[in-house]
């Protein structure tokens, strides 16, 4: 398949704006012609998922992405001109967005078709041909992809496998000109030594540990706050790389926070076994790890409280539900204090000043988004300027991941690159210089020997210049010249 795309690549050069467009909007209607198919795989393969779960999710969500791409590719993949004044002595200087060549797609299961779409309308925008792995832990989802892509596009431009981990493993270690990969950071971690075999860049979009900092001092709503953050954590069963994972409550609030995420579950379900709103475990895999995290906390002294409606026994291993779980009291002797638990499961911990909060999110490795419930003042401004993270988002689930035109993505172990608006197009695409002279002499041959006398005197003016320069910059700065001087 990658010899055949690349081979097509190649034959046909950069494709057309009207091409990229076209492919975009068959990708799109891919999705749109067959939504109540792909929704009914996607429910299949969780157990429990409900339509509207998957719609909003998987599909209304990422059209404004998609047609935001679409609105703008032509301006992305215009040429940038340099040294505008030199043209008109012979001289031209040009950028060219150019396209890689062929982009693999690894997916992930948690929303196995939003999040190879969007990479692959990234990928369309910027003029590549895509090969997408689906995850075989959603395998009907895969197998139905896999069936509808030849009806849309030539196998040349898009083409869709499945397979358990020896394909994936396969797949990972071809020659792509870009491969994208979302899931975790462990998995991560193969996929960019296997990569590394060719030298292929790669994008990671990992997960990580979602803190959640409630604002000190009584500035935030707890009541409100602790509704949002609850709710949030339902998402989707709580398997989404940007839930919040655990909250730090100033200490004086703790109660009532918890209080109030207690009453936000119990009114959230009547039933939760029969509810087709609540979203199970993706596999038996998933829930035994999630209930393993609860175990070993609850083990170790955390505080347990499972918010189950009336008459229900959760965790039910029938329908792999577990019930919404709030874990306090936990410790860095814990797995819940280090694993991500993607399942509905919260961790809440008291914090007595800012300094402890941002200290305690700094000891561990960047997330892929941080929260923040309170006002936007200066607490707030020394949260971001402080800590590290993918995105950080106020007030609301998700939030940075609103604006269409906002690039997406992870630092550190939460992951590496960006897509969604320009990032994507950025991401799959190659920005090559263009440099041609006309001029009667060289600019460059005076790099070669021999060296005349008038040219050392020019590198000795030139040096001179430069450093009498940086000097006052220094001096005019006011701020150290060297880590022994604290002037």
């Amino acid at each position: 398949m990658l010899h055949r795309q690349r081979e097509a690549f190649v034959e046909q050069g950069p494709p057309e704006l009207a091409v990229r467009l076209n492919r975009i909007d068959r990708l799109l209607a891919l999705v749109l012609d067959n939504t109540d198919a792909l929704v009914e795989a996607m429910g299949a393969d969780f157990g429990t998922r409900s339509r509207a779960a998957s719609l909003f999710t998987e599909v209304v969500g990422m059209i404004p992405v998609i047609e935001h791409t679409r609105k703008n590719v032509a301006r992305w993949s215009k040429t940038t001109r340099l040294l505008r004044a030199a043209r008109v002595v012979g001289l031209r200087a040009d950028v060219e967005p150019t396209p890689l060549g062929v982009v693999g797609i690894i997916g992930p299961w948690n929303f196995p078709l939003n999040l190879v779409v969007l990479p692959a309308t990234a990928a369309f925008a910027a003029g590549n041909r895509v090969m997408i792995k689906m995850s075989e832990i959603t395998p009907r989802t895969g197998a139905l992809l896999e069936e509808l892509a030849p009806k849309y596009f030539d196998p040349t431009e898009l083409a869709v496998v499945n397979g358990g981990p020896e394909v994936a493993a396969a797949f990972s270690a071809l020659p792509f000109d870009h491969l994208f990969f979302t899931g975790s950071p462990d998995i991560g971690i193969r996929v960019q030594r296997a990569a590394a075999e060719h030298l292929v860049p790669v994008t990671l979009e990992l997960g990580g540990k979602n803190p959640v900092v409630v604002a000190p001092g009584g500035a935030a709503d707890v009541t409100k706050a602790a509704a949002r953050i609850a709710a949030a954590r339902l998402v989707n069963g709580g398997q989404v790389c940007v839930c919040p994972d655990y909250v730090l409550v100033p200490r004086a609030h703790l109660e009532a926070f918890a209080d109030s995420a207690r009453r936000t579950w119990r009114g959230m379900f009547d039933t939760i076994v029969a509810n087709p709103d609540y979203c199970s475990s993706v596999n038996e895999a998933n829930f035994d790890r999630v209930l393993g995290l609860i175990d070993d906390a609850r083990s170790k002294g955390a505080v347990v409280q499972a918010v189950a409606p009336a008459g229900e026994q959760l965790p039910d291993r029938a329908t792999r539900k577990i019930a919404p779980t709030l874990v306090s009291g936990v410790d860095d002797g814990m797995r819940i204090a280090h694993e991500e638990v993607f399942g509905p499961v919260l961790a809440v911990l008291p914090y007595d000043g800012l300094a402890d909060a941002i200290d305690y999110i700094n000891a561990r490795p960047a997330p892929l988004v941080a929260y923040w419930y309170g006002p936007d003042g200066d607490d707030f401004r020394r949260f971001v300027r402080s800590t590290r993270s993918g995105g950080v988002a106020r007030n609301d689930f998700a939030a940075q991941m609103i604006p269409s035109a906002a690039p997406f993505g992870g630092v550190g172990r939460s992951g590496m690159g960006a897509y969604h608006g320009k990032a994507g197009f950025d991401a799959f695409s190659h920005y090559r210089t263009v440099v041609g002279s006309d001029l009667p002499f060289s600019i460059t041959g005076s790099a070669a020997p021999p060296f005349t006398k008038p040219m050392k005197l020019y590198a000795d003016a030139a040096l001179r210049r430069a450093r009498n320069k940086t000097r006052r910059r220094l001096a005019q700065s006011g701020l150290p010249r060297s880590s022994g001087d604290r002037r």
